[in-house]
């Protein structure tokens, strides 16, 4: 199949579709055959403010490719609005076939400085967005029997980071949240994935680069272009995806990975039980060998991108 074919008759929803990773994504989908909505705010990095400039861009470069799209402005972090979302691919396009989302703002912060709205913001946008736009597309997607959503999570949630502890559980509550809808929705031949992309975006822009080792990590960060993260959600979007589901992929540069999800790894027993000093004596020095390090993702993630 052709990738300009991949996609063909399909109406492709993509959130925060107006710069970054989202336009990447909106441009190669419309590039494989798809009628896109462009969702996008155009707020701030942390969501402030909004902007019809940033989707209005995107919708310019995908027409000029010989696309068809339309654009969208209602926020994902709010139900009714989220309704509208899916209502704008109806109004333009007669039906909806894919959801990507995509949306996001950060807000990074010390755990211990955080505040609770600077918690609710993140997540918000990222985690009940992620809800309310899926939820809103699964009532057509169940009516006509197919369906694809493509999440993006992130590697800060799937292994850790500092001073992220709002994005890094909204990002791992989507991991969730796909395995479940993938759960619910096979019987009606609807599938769900995860992506955790790397790109130097404005998503990233804020990575500190004041010491060597930072400015290390941020140079090679800037090798991983947004639009690198686009054929895998093209792919998993697709009728050639047909029976992946519940899978959670990662997207680095020029390499794909299939990501873990939590399994039991090493377990102790005893018959008689335990008790707070046999879990101290037997059972911790029995798990401790197999217990995860405090790890960040790019202690995991530490090889130059190739």
């Amino acid at each position: 199949m052709q990738d300009s074919a991949m996609l063909e008759g399909k109406v492709a929803i993509v959130t925060g579709a107006g710069g970054g990773i989202g336009r990447e994504i909106a441009i190669a989908m419309a590039l494989a055959g798809a009628k896109v909505v462009i969702n996008d705010i155009g707020a701030s990095l942390g969501g402030e403010g909004q902007s019809a400039g940033p989707a209005e861009q995107t919708r310019q470069i995908i027409e000029q490719r010989g696309g068809a799209a339309v654009i969208n402005g209602d926020s994902v972090a709010d139900w009714t609005s989220a309704q509208r979302i899916v209502q704008a691919a109806l109004d333009a396009f007669g039906r909806v076939d894919i959801v990507v989302n995509n949306a996001g703002i950060l807000r990074d912060t010390i755990f211990h400085k955080m505040t609770p709205e600077d918690w609710l913001a993140v997540v918000n946008v990222h985690l009940n967005g992620s809800f309310f736009v899926s939820r809103a597309a699964a009532e057509h997607f169940r009516a006509q029997e197919s369906g694809a959503y493509v999440h993006m999570t992130s590697t800060s949630g799937l292994v850790g980071n500092f001073g992220q502890a709002n994005y890094s559980a909204a990002k791992l509550g989507i991991a969730a949240l796909s395995k479940s809808i993938a759960l619910d929705m096979q019987r009606y031949n609807v599938r769900s994935n995860c992506v955790a992309p790397f790109a130097w975006s404005r998503m990233t822009s804020a990575i500190p680069a004041e010491t060597p080792d930072q400015k290390a990590r941020v140079a090679k960060l800037q090798q991983m272009t947004p639009d690198k993260n686009a054929p895998l959600a093209v792919y998993l979007a697709s009728d050639a995806a047909k029976g992946i589901t519940g899978q959670i992929f990662a997207a680095r540069h020029n390499e794909i990975f299939l990501m873990s999800q939590s399994r039991p790894i090493r377990s102790a027993h005893r018959g008689e039980g335990w008790t707070p000093a046999l879990i101290a004596e037997h059972g911790m020095p029995a798990l401790k060998p197999s217990l995860m390090p405090l790890d960040r993702s790019q202690d995991v993630f530490s090889w130059d991108p190739v």
